[in-house]
């Protein structure tokens, strides 16, 4: 007997998901490395104690929100200037999150908490990668991001520990290797030219015009997100009405 397709697609949660999701991170794992440890460096360097790097690093989860309010971190902390920093840069999990609502909204208690907790760029990729297979195991998700959250929280403690024995000047390939990882995930997430190219290049011209203009460091990034999302937005509408 055959089974109806909407159980076929139905979305499920097992633990054998989770492990696969974990093992999956590992190649991303290179990428992760060089970033914790300057992450981890620059805490230690701001004065922030061992406890306080794990503890940022464990519960904000954050690469590029940690980085940037290392660098504004002053003594008193601008608490204010703080949360505002990391609501523009992190504003950008609300649309992740939509486009992972196929999963996520079947998803209730600690296994949905828990997976948005651990959310990050590389997990959304790869969880989207799995989805246009026809995966159907949130734990996948999970895992990705768990494995990720465990490598973070070594790497930011490891480049805090070693602290002022690390001293690598600016322009080092170490700094370039978070990067790599992820224009290494945009391959993955390739739709084909009609469909990507012009927002791609959309989002890169505006965050560069941006950077050019000397708009601070979220305001960029921000930019080129809204205008290569526009752009794919539009293209998408035109695509269904044609």
């Amino acid at each position: 007997m055959t089974e109806p397709a909407e159980t076929s697609r139905r979305v499920i949660f097992t633990r054998a998901g989770v492990w696969r999701g974990a093992r999956a991170s590992l190649p991303l794992w290179l990428g992760m490395v060089p970033f914790g440890i300057v992450v981890g460096v620059l805490a230690d360097a701001k004065g922030l104690s061992f406890a306080e790097t794990v503890l940022m690093s464990a519960l904000v989860y954050a690469g590029a929100a940690q980085l940037l309010a290392l660098e504004l971190w002053a003594d008193p902390a601008p608490v204010a200037a703080l949360i505002l920093a990391a609501a523009v840069v992190n504003i950008r999990m609300a649309p992740m999150g939509a486009a992972l609502a196929p999963w996520l909204d079947r998803l209730r208690g600690l296994r949905l908490w828990g997976t948005l907790s651990t959310l990050v760029d590389h997990s959304f990729a790869m969880a989207v990668q799995e989805q246009r297979r026809g995966g159907r195991d949130a734990g996948y998700l999970l895992g990705v991001g768990l494995g990720l959250w465990v490598v973070w929280l070594v790497t930011t403690a490891v480049g805090h520990l070693a602290g002022s024995a690390i001293r690598v000047p600016p322009g080092h390939p170490l700094f370039f290797a978070s990067v790599a990882a992820f224009v290494s995930i945009l391959v993955g997430l390739w739709r084909g030219p009609r469909v990507d190219l012009g927002p791609w290049i959309a989002a890169g011209l505006v965050a560069l015009a941006a950077h050019r203009a000397g708009l601070p460091v979220p305001v960029p990034l921000i930019l080129g997100s809204f205008a290569g999302a526009a752009l794919g937005a539009w293209i998408e509408l035109r695509g269904r009405r044609a």
